[in-house]
C-alpha cells in the first residue's frame, strides 16, 4: 500500500445483474439469504489514510449502484486483531465483509473457520480463480484447499536504481543476476574514511524491505514439502539465498559498518529515506516506492527493474515477490450471498479493480486489470505490472499460525549476517524444527 509498511493489495470486482448472479454457497455454509432483496452489509477494512478511504468509499458506492437493493456500511482503520475478535464474537455489529493487508492471516482465517470457504461462490458464478488472479495471488489466498480469501489488489517488489549514479559508475543498465548485482553494488559504493559517501545497496535484513522472505522469493523456494514439515533445512533455494546475501554484506562494508551507517540514515516512510537522498544507490521495495521517491523531488533520475534472480535462473529475470490485501466473507454473517456480491464486484470486475488501482496505486490483482488500457500510472510502474502477470513470481505460503515461521527464518537470518551463527546448514535445520514445532503447538 503506498506510503504504508502494510502490504496492500487491492482488486476489485463489478458482477452486475443482481438477479442474475446472485448464488448460493453449501448448504451448511450460511448462505441462505437472497440477495435480491434490501439488505444492509457491514464492511471492514483497514485502510485509513484520507485518500485510501475515499477510494474504498468511491468503490463502494460502484458496487451499490450496480446493487441499488445491497446498501453498504463501510467501517475503515480496523487491525487484524480487531476483525478477529468480531470474527469470533459474531452478532449484530460484527462484519460481513473484511478485507486485511496481510497475507499471513490467511492460514488462520481459513483453518479456524473464520472465513468460509469461497469455491461454492466461485462454482456458482461460473469464474475460475485461475484464469481470473495472477497465480502467486491465488495461491496465498489459500490454505490446504480452503479458499477463504480473494485479492484486493497487489504488492509487487523490484529494484530501484539511481541513473545518475550508474552512469557515473559506467554501469549500463540494472543487474539481471545476483552475481551482476554485486559487481554493480561495489562499483556504486564510494567509501568515506569509516563510513560511505555512497553505499551501492544495503543488504543488511534489517534495511528497508531487504527481508529474508523477499530476497527468497527470486530463489523460488518450497517452504513446506508435501506433509506440511519446513523445507528450510532441504530445500537447497534457502541455503543458497543467504550465502548470497550474507556475500553481498561482507563485500560491501562488512555487518557493522554497515550497521552503523544504517543507523544514522532516514527511516522507511519518510521524505529522507536514503534512496531518496541518493546515500544508497539501489533499493529494494515494493510498487508505492516510486510515487513516495518522486514526491520527494530526488536531485537524480530514478530507474525501476526486477530485482536479480539466482544465475541458474536467469531464464526467470522479470519475476519478483508478490503480496497484498485479501478480502473475505464472515462465517457468522447471515448475508453471505449478498455480501458475496461485494466481495466478487470489489475482485473481479475489470473496471472496479482497475478504478481501485488507479486510486490506490496498487498492483491490479487480476489478470484482465493488469492489462487494461484504462490503468493510469507512471511508464517505469508497468514493470511492477509485469511482476505480478510473471507466472514464475512466488509468494510465501500461508500457515496455520500465520507468518511466525517467517519471523523465524527472518531472525537465523539475523544471526548468520551478524556472525553469531557460523554454521549455515545446520542453522536452517534448527531453524526447520523451531517451525515445525511452532506450527505443531498451534493446531
Amino acid at each position: 500500500m503506498p506510503g504504508m509498511p502494510r502490504k496492500a493489495a487491492l482488486t476489485l470486482a463489478a458482477s452486475l445483474a443482481l438477479l442474475a448472479t446472485a448464488c448460493t454457497g453449501r448448504p451448511d455454509s450460511g448462505a441462505n439469504d437472497d440477495a435480491s432483496k434490501e439488505t444492509t452489509l457491514t464492511f471492514w477494512h483497514a485502510w485509513s489514510a484520507p485518500s485510501e478511504v475515499k477510494a474504498v468509499r468511491d468503490l463502494v458506492a460502484g458496487f451499490e449502484k450496480a446493487h441499488p437493493r445491497i446498501h453498504v456500511d463501510v467501517v475503515g482503520n480496523m487491525t487484524d486483531d480487531k476483525i478477529n475478535q468480531a470474527l469470533r464474537a459474531g452478532g449484530g455489529k460484527a462484519p460481513d465483509v473484511i478485507s486485511s493487508f496481510t497475507t499471513n492471516s490467511v492460514g488462520k482465517f481459513c483453518s479456524s473457520g473464520a472465513l468460509v470457504d469461497l469455491d461454492p461462490f466461485f462454482d456458482k458464478s461460473g469464474i475460475d480463480p485461475e484464469k481470473t488472479f495472477p497465480k502467486a495471488m491465488n495461491e496465498y489466498t489459500q490454505f490446504e484447499g480452503n479458499r477463504c480469501a480473494v485479492p484486493l489488489l497487489g504488492d509487487a517488489y523490484g529494484l530501484y536504481y539511481n541513473k545518475t549514479a550508474f552512469e557515473k559508475a559506467g554501469v549500463t543498465a540494472p543487474p539481471k543476476t545476483w552475481s551482476e548485482f554485486e559487481r554493480v553494488a561495489k562499483k556504486l559504493t564510494i567509501p568515506q574514511g569509516d563510513t560511505f559517501e555512497q553505499l551501492g545497496f544495503m543488504p543488511n535484513y534489517h534495511g528497508w524491505e531487504t527481508t529474508t522472505e523477499h530476497y527468497l522469493g527470486q530463489f523460488s523456494p518450497t517452504y513446506f514439502d508435501e506433509d506440511g514439515k519446513s523445507n528450510v533445512g532441504k530445500d537447497p533455494a534457502f541455503e543458497k539465498a543467504f550465502r548470497m546475501q550474507k556475500r553481498l554484506v561482507d563485500t560491501l562494508g562488512g555487518y557493522r559498518k554497515l550497521e552503523t551507517y544504517r543507523s544514522g540514515l532516514g527511516d522507511e516512510w519518510g521524505p529522507k529515506h536514503p534512496f531518496h537522498t541518493g546515500q544508497v544507490a539501489m533499493q529494494l521495495d515494493g510498487e508505492w516506492r516510486l510515487g513516495m521517491a518522486l514526491a520527494a523531488e530526488p536531485e537524480f533520475e530514478i530507474g525501476v527493474a526486477p530485482l536479480p534472480v539466482p544465475d541458474d535462473q536467469a531464464d526467470q529475470y522479470g519475476k519478483g515477490y508478490i503480496t497484498g490485501t485479501i478480502a473475505g466473507i464472515a462465517a457468522t454473517s447471515e448475508k453471505q450471498n449478498a455480501a458475496w456480491e461485494l466481495v466478487k464486484y470489489m475482485t473481479t470486475d475489470t473496471d472496479a479493480v482497475v478504478n481501485f488501482s488507479n486510486a490506490i496505486h496498487n498492483v491490479p490483482s487480476t489478470l484482465e486489470a493488469l492489462k487494461s488500457p484504462k490503468l493510469k500510472y507512471d511508464p517505469r510502474f508497468k514493470t511492477f505490472l509485469e511482476i505480478a502477470a510473471n507466472p514464475n513470481s512466488t509468494t510465501a505460503p500461508a500457515s496455520v499460525n500465520g507468518g511466525v515461521y517467517l519471523t523465524t527464518i527472518q531472525q537465523f537470518g539475523y544471526d548468520y549476517e551478524s556472525g553469531k551463527a557460523t554454521d549455515l546448514k545446520a542453522g536452517l535445520r534448527r531453524t526447520a524444527e523451531q517451525i515445525d514445532t511452532d506450527i505443531a503447538q498451534a493446531k
